[in-house]
């Protein structure tokens, strides 16, 4: 197993740790420091598989699909988390497993989401700033509604402005998501 694949396991098994701290209301800023550097990781594999690339080092067969796999697993169990404990309505949930199933299932069967040819889906899914940016929103999203839980600070403009951010989250998943199907059936 190389490097990268090994941090995207890692990683990936944190969700759990975040999970289990939320659940049992540990130390908020401790929690969310936790999801901050899973987040950092999530950055680093891909940085690590790249730097490999360039020294003629190969890549696992497998290590592209792990990374999304991973991405899934941590994004999932983030969202049922918050969706048992109250907080995201269910049918969000329902529409996020929708999206990246039958995304995931089109790009898989066309190979890969990495080479996206469309102008559209460069712009929403591959670019750097949409990368950047997804994984910036659901780092604030999921901190800020691990630190309310924990606090307890689930009223008025605490709930209002967690409502917002899974809205802001909602919205910029599907939009990647139409343009990676838009892609795959093209």
């Amino acid at each position: 197993m190389n490097k990268a694949d090994a941090i995207t396991l890692f990683r990936t098994a944190m969700v759990f740790l975040v999970a289990y701290l939320v659940l049992i209301r540990f130390n908020a800023y401790a929690t969310i420091a936790i999801i901050a550097i899973m987040f950092i990781l999530d950055f680093v594999d891909g940085y690590v598989a790249k730097m490999d690339l360039k020294k003629g080092k190969k890549l696992s067969w497998y290590g592209k699909r792990l990374d999304v796999a991973g991405d899934r697993v941590t994004e999932y169990v983030l969202w049922i988390l918050f969706t048992f404990l109250g907080i995201v309505p269910l049918f969000i949930l329902f529409l996020i497993v929708l999206r990246h199933s039958f995304a995931d299932a089109l790009m898989g069967a066309k190979g890969t989401s990495s080479k996206m040819k469309s102008r559209l889906a460069r712009i929403f899914y591959t670019s750097n700033a949409s990368r950047g940016g997804i994984g910036i929103v659901k780092f604030i999203t999921f901190s800020y509604l691990s630190w309310a839980y924990i606090t307890d600070n689930f009223f008025g403009r605490y709930l209002l402005f967690a409502y917002a951010l899974i809205g802001i989250l909602f919205v910029y998943i599907m939009v990647r998501g139409a343009a990676e199907i838009y892609e795959a059936v093209k």
